[in-house]
């Protein structure tokens, strides 16, 4: 089941016994187990009825027979095992995942971990519970999700304020998701969000970020590329290189595609990249502005400087410097 489809059986309290929740995406994990851990018991019977393990320091026997206990002054008891990853007893629950006690529902979380299918505890999972599965977003998914979750909570993002977050936030959806929850405390429900209120509510400047560089590098813009640049040696925290160099890549990458589609079709040259489709002409015009070997050397001075960021083949150089420098020999030639 999908996330939402899990969410929302669990909002209309449509509960089944045993829940694995697992993946590589953490955020949806831990809204579920937060959700449940918070919503599918009253206050009163939380103090009886719901028990949290956490999967290093937990027992199986212990885990066991507390999921077989009977509620006490409810109808229902909650067991949630977060971090289930490190439970290395997790497989003797088997005989409880067969035959579940009616009054229990068990919440199995593991994060950046899936069950090996093959083994008998997963078949047995399988058919018994429950199942979520969850991948990390891809990249071209990432501004709708944004533009989702923000209209979930009464807010308006253009899409290119949804990029400039994505941009700068990456692909930590828990922080993005709260970097909404802030605007939304501070801003009027239904208004757009502008780029303003970008930088005062989550930091993000307007006119230097990682967002603003890759297109004056885009568009072979070297004046305005150097004056972000010399900003990020200013206030180091602002986009360390480490933020900086994949979007990098990520640019020249879609350039490189760009350079190999047909530019009369949008849709197909839109699924080609895994852009939006308003946004392809951009990475057509930038095809347009870098010959193919320039776009290669551009990616391999990329990989060159992310080795001298990590101290290969370099005495200490500054962030800052090597930005600046790898920026010159982006856009000289």
């Amino acid at each position: 089941m999908t996330h939402q489809e899990i969410l929302q059986s669990l909002k209309k309290k449509s509960l089944k016994n045993i829940y694995l929740l697992e993946g590589e995406e953490p955020f949806f994990i831990d809204q579920l187990v937060d959700y449940a851990e918070d919503h599918l018991l009253s206050e009163a019977e939380k103090s009886f009825n719901l028990t949290v393990f956490y999967g290093k320091d937990a027992e199986w026997q212990t885990v066991l027979n507390t999921c077989r206990r009977y509620p006490m002054f409810g109808d229902r008891s909650v067991v949630i095992i977060k971090e289930a990853q490190q439970f290395r007893e997790l497989e003797k629950l088997e005989p409880y995942i067969a035959a579940p006690m009616p009054s229990t529902i068990l919440f199995i979380a593991l994060k950046e971990k899936k069950l090996d299918s093959r083994t008998r505890f997963a078949k047995l999972v399988k058919q018994h519970a429950v199942v979520g599965s969850f991948k990390k977003l891809y990249e071209n998914q990432l501004p709708d999700w944004v533009e989702q979750q923000a209209a979930q909570q009464g807010l308006k993002l253009s899409p290119k304020t949804a990029l400039l977050l994505v941009d700068h936030l990456g692909n930590d959806l828990g922080r993005i998701y709260n970097e909404l929850k802030k605007i939304a405390i501070n801003v009027p429900p239904g208004k757009e969000i502008t780029e303003a209120e970008i930088e005062m509510y989550v930091g993000i400047s307007k006119e230097f970020n990682v967002f603003e560089l890759q297109d004056a590098v885009a568009q072979r813009n070297y004046l305005k590329a150097a004056r972000i640049a010399q900003y990020f040696a200013s206030n180091p925290k602002a986009a360390p290189i480490q933020l900086v160099l994949p979007s990098l890549h990520g640019l020249f990458t879609k350039v490189q595609l760009a350079q190999s589609v047909n530019p009369g079709d949008g849709r197909a040259a839109a699924a080609a990249l895994g852009v939006p489709e308003w946004k392809v002409k951009d990475y057509l015009a930038s095809a347009k502005r870098y010959a193919p070997e320039q776009v290669e050397r551009a990616l391999l001075l990329i990989h060159q400087y992310n080795l001298r960021s990590v101290g290969v083949q370099d005495a200490g150089t500054e962030d800052g410097a090597l930005l600046q420098e790898l920026l010159v020999k982006m856009l000289s030639n």
